[in-house]
């Protein structure tokens, strides 16, 4: 492997390594509400355990909204990782590809595409997250959370 075919392939993984560093950041956002939405909900589990039964019906309802918000920042961080573990390997492939001196552009176009889809799906279920957190707010400023 030449010094001008190594600079063209670190050139190349310029793009991909930029998406794994904005992806990290991502994941770092969405780690960061799970574990407040963790926090929260142990909190009200001891809190539902200590109040009398007529103040018990918000608390479930906070709790169900909670657990989906939790199953909701789960499936966004594994989006999330998956998306930076496809980009590493769009990283490594391009240089392998170069080593072998192979033809192998779709597979280039295959990783990064899958890449950017995942990280779309993450970035949709982060939304969707957002907005379920929205239900929980009006259900403790005493609202209807279907509003």
């Amino acid at each position: 492997m030449q010094l001008d075919q190594i600079i063209t392939t670190l050139q190349l993984a310029i793009g991909p390594v930029i998406v794994i560093s904005g992806a990290g950041l991502v994941l770092l956002s969405i780690t960061n509400r799970f574990g407040r939405v963790i926090d929260r909900s142990r909190s009200l589990a001891e809190l539902k355990h200590t109040i009398t039964s007529s103040n018990t019906h918000s608390v479930k309802d906070q709790l169900m909204i909670l657990m989906r918000r939790a199953r909701l920042l789960r499936m966004a961080i594994a989006f999330a990782s998956l998306s930076i573990l496809l980009a590493a390997f769009l990283v490594i492939s391009l240089f392998l590809i170069e080593l072998a001196n192979l033809e192998a552009a779709s597979l280039i176009i295959g990783l990064f595409i899958c890449c950017m889809g995942s990280l779309i799906v993450s970035l949709l279920f982060f939304i969707a997250d957002v907005n379920v957190s929205l239900s929980a707010l009006k259900l403790e400023m005493g609202g209807d959370p279907g509003d």
